[in-house]
């Protein structure tokens, strides 16, 4: 009887350990079925981004910059653009816009990107063909999930309330109709604390109510290790028409902008940048609305025109804005045990250090209905939502017109 006990209980044994090696089996053949759509999907993304390139450029910080032939850009692959090409021509530019240099002895333009300092200096691209930084598989692989690669996360824009962990310091108008929007942005390189948080600068073109509709252009510099790999401030751009749900990408991470630049490259670093009482470096951005054709159109520096928004993207957008925001933005993860990020915003230091110590926007202004650049009217206001994080503080002089100076460190000891 014991001896058929043993017997019984060693088939049991031996029955389990076969249902838990095919159990292991099973899992991992379903691991690697996952790891292998998820690889297919991956591929399958890049082949869609990275289009045939003329020539490749490899800049200094490593990026390859590929020159494609213009139709062939991603915004091509969209249904109302395929088979065109980019528009020809240079559209109607705001009454009152000329190139506008930095004051002296106040900042320099940082109009030079990083990659067209490769082979000495002056590297573009040839006629015909537009830069395009090249998406790695590493890029998409630190996206939360391929599906939501080069997209933004939601909650990007100010609310009343604070929500999704972002995090502002900004200027606004709202109230009118507006048609574009001008300012000089002041360039850092902020310390970013974890892949999934970030920190930008920028000008926010938006329509439509902070519900599902919300319509944004959006244009300026970030650091985005998770998009980007590095902590470099990046001239960047973005576009949705429902709050970031599933419409729009940054720069060319989807089918929407159309570009016509050859020497610039959306999504590569900015050179140089400012230091801390130091040397100081601005970008002038440039976003309006052409009054013959409608579509929105992004100048970077002085003249230099990148590209366009077709307006059949949008809804709301596809007449006029309704807000105009500037200013800057983090994203507060709450990593380090749920104290607030130290991810910097700007320079890293407080508005009240002014000039060489925080950063700045300056000569900031609107596009009307009459298609004429004009200064910000009085119903312009500045707000921060932690200021003891970051803050903002504005002011108007006869240099800068209207101004102000923003950011902060993140967590301090007012700031947890």
């Amino acid at each position: 009887m014991a001896s058929s006990a043993a017997s019984l209980v060693a088939v049991v044994v031996l029955v389990l350990v076969a249902a838990a090696a095919a159990a292991n089996e099973t899992t991992a053949t379903l691991r690697a079925g996952r790891e292998l759509r998820r690889y297919r999907r991956v591929q399958a993304l890049l082949r869609r981004l990275n289009k045939p390139a003329v020539r490749t450029i490899e800049s200094p910080d490593g990026d390859l910059i590929d020159c494609v032939a213009a139709h062939l850009q991603p915004a091509f692959d969209h249904p109302r653009l395929r088979g065109q090409r980019p528009l020809r021509g240079t559209p109607e530019r705001p009454r009152g816009w000329r190139p506008r240099p930095s004051p002296n002895g106040t900042a320099a333009a940082a109009g030079v990107q990083l990659w067209a300092s490769s082979g000495g200096g002056g590297a573009s691209c040839p006629e015909g063909s537009v830069p395009i930084r090249r998406t790695t598989e590493a890029d998409v692989l630190r996206a939360s999930s391929v599906r939501r690669f080069g997209r933004a996360p939601t909650a990007r824009v100010r609310r009343d309330s604070v929500s999704g962990g972002h995090e502002h310091a900004v200027g606004y108008v709202a109230g009118e109709e507006y048609y574009g929007a001008k300012a000089s942005i002041n360039v850092w390189a902020p310390k970013v604390s974890t892949p999934e948080e970030f920190s930008l600068s920028q000008i926010w073109v938006i329509a439509g109510s902070f519900g599902n509709d919300l319509n944004t252009i959006e244009a300026g510099w970030q650091v985005s290790p998770q998009l980007y790999g590095d902590n470099s401030p990046r001239f960047f751009t973005y576009w949705t028409t429902d709050a970031y749900q599933t419409t729009g990408c940054y720069n060319l991470l989807c089918s929407g902008f159309v570009q016509t630049n050859s020497r610039i490259a959306m999504g590569a670093a900015i050179s140089p940048t400012s230091g801390y009482k130091g040397g100081q470096f601005d970008i002038s951005l440039l976003v309006w609305k052409d009054p013959n054709h409608g579509n929105w159109w992004l100048e970077f520096g002085n003249g230099e025109l990148v590209g366009y928004w077709p307006s059949f993207l949008f809804s709301h957008l596809a007449s006029h804005a309704s807000m105009v925001q500037f200013g800057g933005e983090v994203v507060n993860t709450r990593a380090d045990g749920g104290a607030h990020t130290a991810t910097q915003m700007g320079s890293g230091h407080f508005a009240g250090e002014g000039f060489g110590g925080a950063s700045y926007f300056r000569n900031l202004e609107v596009v009307d209905w009459d298609n004429s650049l004009v200064p910000l009217a009085a119903g312009f206001h500045v707000t921060a939502d932690h200021p003891d994080c970051y803050d903002i503080q504005g002011g108007v002089n006869a240099v800068w017109g209207n101004y102000f100076y923003y950011g902060g460190p993140g967590k301090n000891v007012n700031c947890t």
